[in-house]
């Protein structure tokens, strides 16, 4: 068997490629936060040093004062936001002060509340029956398999999954499960009835008077190609006082009038032919309804599956299948059967709208049916989730999704601050 570590490359790449992806994004928004920290922590110190500044030229320059009220206020304003903004992801300075690290201290809260916003805001069946009414599932799909190698790509991993499942389940036990239910399926299906759709079936289709056409084609050559053996077999069970040559008439008389009677039997109007119509026709009514035919269909059946040869010979077709499974050649015929498979879906669903509409309409029922009874419980997955991270990466999940807006709040207070001080300075000089 082959090991589940020789898969595509392709199938082993794009997953790391998806983790470096993510560890990418992350990576990008911590330097921006970092940016957005430095930003508006220089500005703070923009305004510190403004400040010392015109605090020691007020004297030579009293205009400064006005200045120096704008960063007076600039430092308030941005310790203030600072602190504001701090306090939400952990205790500034390291002091525990009372109402702060609020994300850390409410992880339970923060859980229940997203749960319960995602249930009542996404998966609620107003929302559901509004959202997806519109959405062309099946027509999106349809054209995502036809687009350029994506059929192929699947079928190349349906056949990749089918053998690392093969591989992973242990061979007995998959023989095991697959003789099974073999035998559970056939100890399921009634012998007697379906002998009865097989022979219908074979008769409507003229499967068996071809048989006899043939049977009766080869009696007649076999009678032909026989007809000295046939002469010598009557000569020998005559008697003795009869001379030869009358035992050739009597041989040659007996083998033309049997062949001219398989001749006949040719025939569709032969007696033989319409009585013979007539037995299988009611042989094929018997065999659906009388319980005597029933029980010994059952009774043959049973014989059948306990026989050692047959369970052999299931077990054994099993185990052919699997290595015909496993070689490269039927790997490859399974792929393009898919893939040929897939194109032809999505064809037939891309150019029939009526089925298109068909198949959507099915696929918001399952959603409703399947989504919107279990908002209840998708909410408290959520919660569990939430729960079961550590403060820190809660912590940091969410300061990665929001601080760095959040450090422009610290750069709109601190210049938003700056203006409010200088106009209660001006208004203070002016009155």
């Amino acid at each position: 068997m082959r090991s589940p570590d020789l898969a595509p490359p392709e199938s082993r790449a794009k997953p790391a490629s998806r983790a470096m992806s993510a560890r990418a994004t992350t990576h990008e928004r911590r330097r921006a936060l970092r940016r957005a920290r430095t930003l508006a922590t220089s500005l703070l110190l923009l305004m510190l040093a403004i400040f010392v500044a015109t605090s020691i030229g007020m004297k030579q320059w009293p205009w400064l004062a006005y200045v120096r009220a704008f960063a007076e206020a600039g430092m308030v304003g941005a310790c203030a936001d600072w602190f504001a903004v701090v306090a939400l992801f952990r205790h500034p300075l390291g002091i525990p002060i009372p109402h702060t690290a609020i994300v850390a201290n409410s992880k339970e809260r923060i859980g229940v509340a997203i749960g319960r916003f995602m249930a009542n805001n996404f998966l609620s069946p107003r929302v559901l029956v509004e959202r997806t009414r519109d959405v062309d599932i099946s027509g999106w799909a349809a054209r995502w398999i036809l687009r350029g190698d994506n059929a192929s790509n699947v079928a190349q991993r349906t056949t990749s999954s089918l053998s690392q499942v093969l591989t992973a389940v242990p061979r007995e036990d998959l023989d095991a499960f697959l003789s099974g239910a073999v035998r559970a399926g056939v100890e399921h299906i009634p012998a007697s009835a379906f002998g009865s759709k097989l022979l219908s079936l074979l008769w409507a289709h003229g499967e068996m008077q071809e048989l006899a056409e043939k049977l009766l084609a080869w009696a007649s050559t076999a009678l032909a190609d026989n007809r000295e053996a046939i002469r010598e077999k009557v000569s020998k069970r005559t008697s003795r006082l009869i001379p030869k040559w009358i035992d050739g008439i009597v041989a040659d008389k007996i083998i033309d009038g049997v062949a001219r009677i398989l001749d006949e039997m040719r025939e569709p109007s032969h007696p033989w032919r319409i009585e013979m119509t007539t037995t299988v026709e009611q042989l094929i009514g018997d065999l659906a309804t009388k319980p005597e035919l029933i029980e010994k269909g059952e009774e043959l059946k049973a014989r059948m599956l306990a026989a050692p040869a047959v369970i052999t010979q299931i077990d054994a077709l099993w185990v052919s299948i699997e290595n015909r499974l496993e070689a490269p050649e039927t790997r490859a015929q399974t792929t393009r059967l898919i893939e040929r498979l897939l194109t032809n879906i999505g064809a037939r669903i891309h150019n029939d709208r009526q089925l298109r509409d068909s198949i959507n309409r099915w696929l918001r029922v399952a959603v409703l049916r399947t989504v919107a009874p279990r908002r209840n419980e998708i909410a408290e997955f959520i919660r569990k989730v939430v729960e079961n991270w550590d403060a820190d990466t809660l912590t940091e999940r969410i300061e990665l999704t929001v601080g760095r807006d959040l450090q422009y709040i610290r750069i709109n207070g601190t210049l938003v601050g700056g203006l409010v001080g200088l106009i209660i300075f001006a208004i203070t000089q002016l009155f």
